[in-house]
């Protein structure tokens, strides 16, 4: 029996669908912990910037991610995000209902429309809510919290994303041609998909000839991007926690290759069903074979919104010298011509928003004309948010012998990563004792980190410092939205730096190079720490300093290279040539 007969892409009824547990739209809309989202809400964004058919699905996470607080001893303390959805989002009166553990869950859905920029369109984003009449308790709060509860909680959270969702676009009328699920949260969906193809076919036993052609054409429709090198990134859950709390919804046969050691991979479930397969950088995507063998990965290297991240100062000497840029952000290829007086202005200003922030926060007299360090993401142990601190009289005789510097921290921990808070508070406390010192260093960690903050972060720093243990830094995307501003990054040669990084002229390596014969060995982070120590002394700060003319020609190859390349229009189009398109 052939496939179904179905509208190709650019049908005026075809659309994609993107399916994401998390989406950073707006610092307004707590629906993001961090880069997971904000890539699916940047991407997002240049669909609609592109006019391609595509709706978004995810939680409502009406209680956010958690509002972050630092205690005056740098305890991290969590509390709950309040926020009225109504005052973004239109409530649609359609209901779907989908079996969790035995009980009928119903769901609600709420739009927001994100619009396109010059020449774009509207799209749909679908944020789905089970706080509905009807529901028990605890089911009201199954779209309450993001990455909130235990594996039950999660587990139940993944089918309302991933069955409820699919549910839900066929009840608002939507033909789908593409699933797109970012990361393994939404891989449930696969489920539903099987199910309702196939009730278009006869004899769908399972292992069936229709049964196969059913499967086939699922996975003909299902895009998978893994954003991951670290294994507890992959969702897995144990085989009987699975069974229990789907209700043995999901075919044996559709779980084979994906139960190891008794858990159930969510990654190996999607790579199973899937067409096409990504990592997020091009060593992501070799890393990615190396955890999944015998799978095709295939690498998109992420990017970012440039009009959600140019700062307004730079915005304003884009549209000056480069018109059209948010709508083609190839053309900051450009930015070579933007005059170095203007560009230079255009930086000072940025640093000055910066500057008044850290001071209204903490009166510390942090100065623009002081070299200045920026440090923001996530504190997690593999991301070494303390190897610069690795050595304090380092760092402060550098400063003695070359300039003043000033170090900007801010990210937050994982409510459940005892040693990511750990971090925080050791940042703090290093902080609060260096600022009470007179030395030419000064520390400061700013809490309750969000997409207002970073926007102010990434344009208002001179150099963004980045430090992955290798290789698990599937991209980052900070620094890609620092080089945006003109903010050259000093990073380990781990994700997107590997394709960004010039030496001198993007900004700086830390580490080894992939030409090295140890790269992928592990490397000392005493070791890396002098390397960072060296090239602050000997080359970064003395330009800063020394000879402006050679920073602002840096600050311009960041944008026209980086800027440039690594944005999510780039990565829109990659996608719909790769992916989308049969």
């Amino acid at each position: 029996m052939g496939k179904v007969s179905e509208p190709k892409l650019g049908d005026k009824r075809e659309h994609i669908a993107y399916f994401t547990m998390e989406v950073g739209i707006s610092h307004h809309i707590p629906t993001y912990s961090g880069g997971l989202g904000i890539l699916a809400g940047d991407l997002l964004k240049s669909y609609a910037d592109l006019r391609i058919p595509i709706v978004g699905v995810t939680l409502l996470s009406e209680k956010g991610y958690f509002y972050q607080k630092v205690d005056s001893e740098g305890n991290q303390v969590e509390q709950p995000v309040r926020w009225t959805p109504s005052d973004f989002m239109t409530l649609l009166p359609n209901i779907v209902s989908l079996d969790i553990e035995g009980r009928t869950v119903k769901i609600r859905a709420w739009k927001l429309v994100v619009k396109g920029g010059l020449g774009g369109q509207d799209i749909p984003i679908f944020f789905l809510d089970t706080n509905v009449d009807g529901n028990s308790d605890y089911d009201r709060t199954l779209t309450s919290f993001l990455y909130g509860g235990d594996r039950a909680y999660r587990l139940a959270q993944e089918m309302v994303l991933g069955i409820g969702g699919v549910r839900m676009l066929e009840e608002l009328g939507y033909f789908i041609n593409k699933y797109h699920m970012n990361e393994g949260h939404a891989s449930l969906l696969i489920v539903e998909l099987v199910k309702k193809t196939s009730l278009l076919l006869k004899d769908t036993k399972v292992g069936s000839e229709s049964w196969n052609e059913v499967v086939g054409i699922v996975k003909d429709k299902c895009v998978f991007t893994t954003h991951t090198p670290v294994a507890a990134g992959h969702d897995r859950f144990d085989v009987q926690l699975f069974r229990k709390i789907t209700n043995n919804q999901v075919p044996e046969a559709l779980l084979q290759g994906a139960i190891h050691e008794e858990l159930v991979n969510m990654t190996l479930f999607a790579l199973n069903h899937s067409k096409y397969v990504n990592g997020v950088a091009k060593m992501h995507g070799e890393v990615t074979k190396e955890m999944f063998p015998g799978y095709t990965i295939n690498a998109i290297t992420n990017g970012i919104h440039s009009g959600t991240w140019a700062s307004p100062p730079f915005k304003r000497i884009f549209d000056k010298y480069i018109p059209g840029w948010s709508a083609d952000p190839f053309s900051l290829r450009y930015a070579m011509t933007i005059p170095k007086e203007d560009l230079w202005s255009a930086h000072l200003e940025a640093k000055k928003i910066l500057m008044d922030e850290i001071n209204q926060r903490t009166n510390l007299g942090f100065q623009i004309s002081r070299f200045t360090i920026g440090y923001a993401r996530r504190f997690t142990a593999y991301k070494r948010p303390d190897l610069i601190l690795f050595d304090l009289e380092r760092i402060k005789k550098v400063a003695e012998k070359v300039g003043d510097i000033q170090i900007v921290f801010a990210g937050k921990a994982h409510s459940q990563d005892t040693t990511g808070k750990g971090i925080i508070k050791k940042v703090y406390q290093i902080a609060k004792s260096i600022n009470s010192q007179n030395c030419k260093v000064k520390i400061v960690f700013l809490d309750h980190y969000d997409m207002r903050l970073a926007n102010i972060l990434v344009a208002g720093c001179d150099v963004w410092l980045n430090t992955p243990q290798r290789p698990y830094e599937a991209s980052g995307t900070s620094g890609m939205k620092a080089a945006l501003n003109g903010v050259p990054q000093l990073s380990t040669l781990d994700g997107w730096w590997l394709e960004g990084h010039i030496e001198n002229l993007t900004g700086w390596s830390l580490g080894p190079h992939p030409s090295d014969p140890g790269f992928k060995e592990d490397y000392d982070p005493g070791d890396e720490a002098n390397d960072l120590y060296v090239k602050l002394e000997k080359v970064i700060v003395p330009a800063f300093y020394g000879n402006q003319e050679k920073w602002v020609d840096i600050m311009k190859h960041c944008i026209a290279l980086n800027g440039s390349f690594f944005n999510t229009h780039r990565m829109a189009e990659q996608y719909i040539a790769n992916a989308y398109l049969d």
